[in-house]
């Protein structure tokens, strides 16, 4: 086959994770867009790839039988399925942050469940029904665990006596008046690959490339650049307010006895910092956001 008709098809996680994803993909120089919002198959500015949209539940099985050569998967989709793929790299992101989503084991406020050991002879209702069979088998707890096909928040308690679910930040379950008893796993996105499309040297190269492409932009959404002049005679005082990624760039000015200094720091640590940075003497402060780091 020609260079040229080479075809990477990767496969983009549909849902929550979508609109997350496709901001990755654009941070890392990839433009993806939908000519119709019911349209499973984005169009891109990479003529190698033919992406399609995918359900993560079911991606890694698909991955593994080939219909895809690459995609995006939650570990815990991963888990639950038991696929045997070429797991290529973690991408630390959800839906709403740069954090890993956990899957909890939740109960009614009021329930007697106090620990995990609690569940013996119990109702668990969970979309991730191998897994915590699994989980469960393995600590000697015998419960029913059945799976449930949304709006799992309002079963404990009425159609359960607890539940697994996946949270971010605890807010829905703490709506619905539960409480979180334990963690039974923590996931985050996986670049994954099909064993035999990772053997093809072509599609591995490509596979590779766009790795380090998502984990340079995953790397940047946290972080911005600061550039500030400095008088030299004040710059220690500037290092000692810095949490630099690595040491400044410092450059000499035209202005006698002043820096140009430039520094990659996180970006919730920039409102704590530059009303000290200006009053440590840092003039012409600017703030700039960052696509891609390359480590």
């Amino acid at each position: 086959m020609a260079a040229k008709d080479k075809k990477l098809k990767f496969a983009l996680p549909k849902g929550s994770l979508q609109k997350s994803t496709i901001e990755i993909f654009t941070s890392a120089g990839f433009r993806i867009y939908l000519s119709d919002e019911r349209s499973y198959y984005p169009d891109s500015n990479d003529p190698e790839i033919e992406f399609m949209l995918i359900r993560p539940q079911e991606m890694s099985r698909y991955l593994e039988d080939g219909v895809f050569d690459a995609g995006l998967c939650g570990w815990d989709w991963l888990m639950e399925n038991d696929s045997d793929v070429v797991e290529i790299s973690e991408l630390v992101y959800a839906k709403s942050g740069f954090r890993p989503v956990k899957w909890v084991l939740a109960v009614p406020e009021d329930s007697d469940i106090k620990t995990i050991n609690d569940l013996e002879g119990k109702k668990v209702a969970t979309e991730l029904i191998n897994f915590v069979t699994r989980y469960l088998k393995e600590k000697n707890i015998k419960c029913d665990v059945e799976f449930s096909w949304g709006a799992t928040e309002v079963k404990p308690g009425v159609l359960c006596d607890a539940i697994v679910e996946l949270t971010e930040t605890g807010s829905s379950l703490r709506a619905n008046r539960l409480r979180i008893v334990d963690e039974i796993l923590s996931s985050t996105t996986r670049l994954i690959a099909n064993k035999e499309s990772y053997q093809d040297d072509w599609k591995r190269r490509k596979i590779d490339n766009i790795s380090l492409l998502l984990q340079s932009a995953v790397a940047a959404a946290a972080m911005v650049g600061l550039k500030m002049n400095v008088e030299k005679e004040k710059i220690n005082k500037i290092m000692d307010i810095l949490p630099s990624l690595m040491k400044p760039t410092i450059s000499n000015l035209t202005v006698e006895n002043w820096v140009a200094l430039e520094v990659v720091i996180e970006k919730k640590k920039v409102m704590q910092i530059l009303p000290e940075l200006k009053r440590a003497g840092a003039q012409g402060i600017i703030e700039y956001p960052l696509n891609k780091i390359v480590y």
